[in-house]
């Protein structure tokens, strides 16, 4: 075992395990922002994985999770959005999330950069970093709120302006 998939394992255990077990019971506010977090935990340790067993196939696994994670957790947002809108999660907590997801992103694509050699590889784990964060941002918006018109400015159900009634001519 090198240090590469030494750091995957602490990971492991400090990121995803803690995310896994948030996503399998309680809330529904809990249990999206704990998927939210697995997504960028579990990329982290297939690049890391990817270094340690020097297979770099695992990066592209982290490629293709780095896309699809973030859209899994806005369909998650979309098909819940009674439950969210009903108990939504804790801001602040969610937004605590980001940056952690932010510093643990720079703490292991900066080193796998400057331990690769210049290239695709290093490119692609960059990529694989800004993915990671943006996701993790537009994701943590979705699921507090923020960002969605208000109730009183958007348009109703039926998709007239809020002052609007049905039946008041035009």
């Amino acid at each position: 075992m090198n240090g590469w998939s030494a750091a995957a394992v602490a990971l492991l255990l400090v990121g995803v395990a803690p995310a896994v077990w948030g996503a399998a019971g309680g809330p529904v506010r809990r249990r999206v922002l704990a998927q939210n977090v697995a997504t960028p935990a579990g990329c982290l340790v297939l690049l890391l994985l990817a270094q340690g067993y020097e297979r770099p196939a695992y990066a592209d696994l982290a490629l293709v999770l780095a896309v699809l994670g973030p859209a899994g957790t806005l369909v998650f947002a979309r098909l819940l959005e009674d439950e969210l809108a009903a108990d939504p999660p804790r801001g602040r907590v969610a937004r605590a999330l980001t940056p952690l997801v932010a510093t643990a992103a720079a703490l292991v694509v900066l080193p796998l950069c400057l331990a690769t050699d210049p290239g695709r590889a290093t490119v692609k784990t960059l990529v694989i970093g800004a993915l990671l964060v943006a996701g993790n941002v537009l994701s943590t918006r979705a699921l507090t709120g923020e960002g969605r018109p208000s109730e009183a400015s958007g348009p109703n159900a039926e998709g007239r302006p809020s002052g609007e009634r049905r039946g008041s001519g035009g």
